[in-house]
């Protein structure tokens, strides 16, 4: 769970470094049965990881601090 601006940096940062390993993936793996096993992971892991900026970015930071 996402709290901070630099927890979303962070989060921002992984997706992006796991987008570039799934976009060489792509490049080198020859095999279509290989490359849907491998990349299955990668893409559960990125749209856990969206999820997460999506909530984060769904609520005000105003509202965060209202919350107990």
């Amino acid at each position: 769970m996402i709290t901070t601006d630099h927890e979303l940096d962070t989060t921002l940062e992984r997706i992006r470094h796991l987008q570039g390993q799934l976009a060489h993936l792509r490049k080198v793996e020859t095999n279509p049965m290989n490359y849907r096993l491998s990349a299955s992971g990668l893409l559960a892991e990125i749209d856990r990881m969206q999820l997460e900026v999506r909530e984060y970015l769904s609520v005000h930071p105003g509202e965060r601090r209202a919350s107990p």
